[in-house]
């Protein structure tokens, strides 16, 4: 399964007393954050390297994740992923 690469946002540090700008810069680094979590953009697809002869077949589904790849051998050798 791919990883995210999100960052760990850098908290601004609390003032002593309330302040409005501190408090929309940590409002604004948490939502920046969030972003990253929900839209994680390229997961470096261009760069997979499998071998076809070592991938699950269609008869290994019942035992496949849900996003593991596999090789429809029915269908002359299709890469498929399970949903």
């Amino acid at each position: 399964m791919a990883e995210l690469n999100a960052i760990n946002p850098s908290l601004p540090l609390p003032p002593e007393e309330y302040n409005k700008r501190y408090f929309d810069q940590f409002n604004n680094v948490l939502r920046l954050y969030f972003n990253q979590l929900s839209n994680p953009g390229d997961m470096g697809g261009s760069t997979l390297n499998l071998n076809l002869v070592t991938l699950p077949t269609q008869a290994d589904l019942a035992n496949l994740r849900s996003g593991d790849v596999y090789r429809d051998t029915t269908a002359a050798n299709v890469l498929k992923i399970k949903v």
